[in-house]
């Protein structure tokens, strides 16, 4: 069996999940599937639409699912996943396809800020229901 792992960054709005994505994806030939990718125009503007964020969620759920499939060994996926059941879709495709799941949360220490107009009062809310620690029983068998 071939090794494959799937890598979930989280963490709150400009803690730098999509900076640390793309450095691990430069030079190496690694998936990685985004929300913001959904809500990018062909400009590379990014213009979130509330009432299209759960067909991104479909979408990239859809996206890793069809890598997956084509066993690519190493599969990111860069989201706030600030609520645990927001995982769980991952965690069943982990291991429905046999993936080692590993999830890393990505901090803001460089005091950054959001490059997408989430403002920081939103912020402050979705870090109120941030979980930091996951414990294995955080997350359902599936």
């Amino acid at each position: 069996m071939k090794d494959k792992s799937l890598i979930l960054l989280r963490g709150l709005p400009g803690a730098g999940k999509t900076t640390l994505a793309s450095l691990l994806v430069k030079n190496r030939m690694l998936s990685c599937f985004s929300l913001d990718s959904y809500f990018t125009n062909e400009k590379g503007e990014y213009q979130f639409d509330y009432k299209r964020n759960h067909l991104a969620y479909k979408a990239c759920q859809s996206n890793v699912e069809e890598a997956m499939q084509m066993e690519e060994s190493i599969i990111l996926v860069d989201q706030t996943f600030a609520l645990l059941w927001e995982m769980q879709p991952y965690l069943d495709l982990a291991k429905k396809y046999e993936y080692q799941l590993f999830v890393c949360t990505v901090e803001n220490r460089h005091n950054g800020k959001n490059q997408h107009g989430i403002s920081d009062e939103q912020v402050l809310k979705m870090a109120k229901g941030f979980s930091v620690e996951i414990l294995p029983e955080d997350l359902r068998e599936g």
